[in-house]
């Protein structure tokens, strides 16, 4: 039976569900908000009230969809009008670091502060694992809480090891096993406790005793934990958490507001697919020459090409486009990559998502975060080639784009793919485990 027909006690649909006002705690990019918004309509649909709480930077997208909304801190608009700042955020070796102790740790008391607030009168509290306020309001509150993670290398598996932004070439040692990786991990950790001692700080501040490091034990809690990704990207491993509960991708678009353009569906309509080429929402805006080497690759192989170019003017074209290209600020994924030939993109695991939907083969350019280990993942999947940035030349991407389009293996195996991701139900799934976790209270 699908979840989406089932209601928390397990019954189908038609029960009768206690309405729960549920807050949804969130930062960063589209990729991380969106799940977000897709679990809040679904919520809505199964009659509960969903407060979305993150960056007031979001908020108009938020309440366009009829969903309640609440600002913390920090308003990533402060980010957003400082372009020059994401060359620091999506720094390849410091990017992570850059934006926890730049952005989220110098507001963290503003951000306890905001979220305690939106909690007031709520049944329950959802959050992804960098809202680290988010933890200390569920202790000082008493509140019910969930936390939640949308890639693979946030659980640190061991059993599985992800791929470092920090050392790529840890990928080929994977072989060495659990024990050694188990030791690396540990290393590993000893370095990143000090991102977040302001977060222990807080907790002395408030008279808490020391916790958990926020970003392992201490953002994850200890009745549900959402894993927001499919099991093509990443299996449950004997180290998860017991109490993780992987649902699957869960998929939002804004198509009603951002839909395709006219100009976009004839150009889609006046000839084969194209080469889509885009770099989500946040190094879009540190693209460097990525649409230029992109361009000049789509030309040598004699693609139509679509390239979604951002609000940075940096991204313009020099030149003009020939017809068989055409660049756009934004387009929906959902709408415009099943009609692409190949996917050219940086990682992120909201657009990997959506190519993986799409059914097909994508090279994957990695800039920072879980970025070079999802390229990993899906390059181990069959479904795509991946190059580091500082290699994205044009003819190492014209090579590899070539080999995508030409070899019917990877073609074959993305639309196997795409036929596993669409089948899932990631916000629905993600609904059943939070109101059974409510239901045992």
């Amino acid at each position: 039976m699908n979840p989406r027909d089932l209601t928390k006690d397990g019954g189908e649909v038609g029960s009768v569900v206690t309405a729960r006002r549920i807050v949804l705690a969130t930062f960063g990019s589209l990729g991380d908000l969106h799940p977000f918004i897709a679990l809040a309509k679904e919520l809505q649909a199964r009659g509960h009230v969903p407060v979305i709480a993150t960056s007031a930077y979001h908020r108009e997208r938020i309440e366009r969809q009829g969903i309640e909304f609440y600002p913390v801190r920090p308003d990533l608009l402060d980010v957003e009008t400082k372009p020059e700042f994401f060359r620091e955020l999506m720094d390849r070796k410091k990017g992570s670091e850059n934006v926890i102790r730049q952005v989220f740790m110098p507001s963290l008391r503003e951000s306890y502060d905001d979220l305690r607030q939106a909690v007031q009168g709520a049944d329950l509290l959802v959050s992804h694992m960098i809202a680290f306020a988010g933890p200390i309001v569920a202790e000082t509150t008493g509140i019910p809480w969930i936390s939640a993670v949308l890639s693979p290398i946030s659980l640190l598996s061991k059993h599985d090891p992800s791929v470092p932004p920090q050392a790529p070439w840890l990928r080929h040692l994977r072989s060495l096993g659990p024990r050694f990786h188990g030791s690396l991990h540990g290393l590993a950790r000893l370095t990143l406790r000090k991102w977040t001692e302001p977060v222990q700080h807080l907790r002395q501040e408030l008279g808490l005793p020391a916790g958990a490091d926020p970003l392992f034990e201490g953002g994850t809690s200890p009745t549900c934990m959402l894993v927001f990704f499919s099991k093509v990207l990443g299996e449950p491993q004997p180290d998860w958490p017991s109490q993780a509960v992987q649902t699957g991708f869960a998929f939002f678009d804004d198509v009603q507001a951002t839909g395709m353009t006219a100009e976009l569906k004839q150009f889609l309509s006046a000839g084969p697919p194209p080469i889509v080429f885009t770099l989500g929402s946040s190094a879009v805006m540190d693209a460097g020459t990525f649409y230029e080497r992109s361009r000049a690759a789509a030309e040598q192989l004699d693609r139509r090409a679509v390239f979604l170019i951002g609000i940075d003017p940096r991204n313009l074209p020099r030149e003009p486009l020939p017809e068989s290209m055409l660049a756009l600020e934004y387009a929906p994924y959902s709408e415009l990559f099943p009609r692409a030939s190949a996917i050219v993109h940086q990682g992120g695991v909201g657009t990997t998502a959506q190519a993986l939907r799409a059914g097909r083969p994508m090279l994957v350019v990695p800039w920072a975060h879980d970025q070079p280990d999802n390229a990993y993942r899906v390059c181990r999947l069959g479904v795509a080639r991946t190059l580091t940035r500082d290699r994205y030349t044009v003819r190492r991407a014209a090579t590899a784009l070539r080999h995508l389009l030409d070899e019917p293996t990877h073609i074959t195996r993305a639309s196997e793919v795409g036929r596993i991701v669409r089948a899932e139900e990631g916000a629905a799934s993600a609904c059943l485990a939070i109101e059974r976790a409510l239901a045992v209270r």
